[in-house]
């Protein structure tokens, strides 16, 4: 069996739900149902993007696999234990290997906390080393990340944006994990340096081995660094494939709407667009039947009355609709993207060809 194929990480039906209280006067609110009853494999070594509209559940999802939040039904399992059975001790030797990147490079830093300390309490927390060994380590990680070891003695509000998230990268790192969790890691930047962050990222999991679970809704960044793709609606997976696939041949609606919301940047690539129309429901009142037919430009009487299961079909793919055959063969091939399209891969392109002509005009 391949490195690829071997999970590290699974979700069996992963359930969380969000509950209000009542007020004087009034009843509880329904119950937010974030994810419901979702179960997936994250495979050692590879990147497996979670992608979806803001308020599919897709950063809910990343917390309940590293159990920052615990579901209310269902489990995670990495590398075959439950992480909701373990003891406080087991679970704290776990978190060394399970780290997260958080969005916001200006909120997830202790403004009060230098870089040494931040990016050194993981070190001080998980493992061994003296004082000395501690500084060297940290200054060892800052130079990985792309920074100076003088860096350390700063605090956060002395750098700028992606340097923020650099430093936030080298606490991440710090543990020695195997699984870095990204919560949408370049969203909050500019385009020029999420393509200087995403490389970085590239080059560190083929550095330290890492596997990668990265949140996002860009897709021109999930295109350019993910293996497979998992596409969240209301708090389920509608369909999971290798990227190619899936960019090339989206089967679900929902996947093709998304894929076809892409700007285009050449005149010649512009083509008749699928807009999807209204709002995504209440994860508080979803829809009976398909979560998706209320907005669907496909739906029949079945999707209203029936919720299609998650079917694997050839390939290596999962896809949640009841007539996606029906689609596929009628020609969603007008939905493809073209893969050239969008700035940020452009701008990613771009970066990767200076560093090689940097690199050899060094050498």
């Amino acid at each position: 069996m391949k490195a690829l194929d071997k999970p590290i990480l699974e979700a069996v039906d992963l359930t969380r739900h969000f509950t209000g209280s009542a007020g004087l006067w009034q009843k509880a609110p329904p119950p937010v149902r974030a994810v419901d009853g979702i179960s997936l494999s994250v495979r050692r070594g590879e990147t497996l993007a979670l992608v979806g509209e803001s308020g599919s559940g897709k950063s809910t999802l990343g917390r309940l696999l590293l159990n920052l939040l615990k579901p209310t039904s269902g489990e995670a399992i990495y590398e075959g234990r439950s992480l909701g059975n373990l003891s406080a001790s087991e679970l704290r030797r776990v978190r060394q290997d399970l780290q997260i990147i958080f969005q916001d490079p200006f909120a997830s830093l202790n403004p009060r906390m230098s870089v040494e300390t931040i990016v050194g309490e993981p070190i001080w927390l998980h493992g061994k080393e003296n004082r000395s060994e501690r500084e060297q380590r940290v200054a060892e990680l800052l130079r990985t990340v792309g920074l100076a070891p003088e860096h350390a003695t700063r605090y956060p509000h002395e750098f700028s944006g992606g340097q923020r998230q650099r430093i936030g990268i080298a606490r991440a790192l710090a543990s020695r994990p195997t699984l870095l969790l990204g919560d949408e890691p370049v969203s909050a930047l500019d385009v020029s340096v999420q393509a200087q962050v995403v490389n970085l990222l590239e080059d560190l999991k083929e550095q330290f081995g890492l596997t990668l679970i990265i949140v996002a809704h860009g897709l021109a960044v999930i295109r350019h660094m993910s293996d497979r793709v998992a596409v969240m609606y209301l708090g389920e997976i509608v369909e999971l494939a290798p990227v190619d696939a899936l960019f090339e041949s989206p089967l679900h609606p929902y996947t093709q709407a998304l894929i076809d919301s892409v700007p285009v940047s050449h005149p010649g690539d512009r083509r008749a667009r699928q807009v999807l129309g209204g709002d995504m429901p209440s994860p508080s009142a979803p829809p009976s039947g398909c979560r998706f037919h209320t907005r669907c430009p496909h739906v029949r009487a079945l999707c209203k009355e029936s919720k299609p299961l998650l079917e694997t079909i050839p390939g290596d793919r999962q896809v949640a609709c009841h007539y996606w055959r029906e689609i596929a063969s009628a020609g969603s091939g007008s939905l493809i993207i073209s893969t050239q399209s969008t700035a940020l891969s452009q701008r990613l392109a771009l970066f990767k060809a200076r560093q090689s002509t940097l690199t050899e005009h060094h050498s």
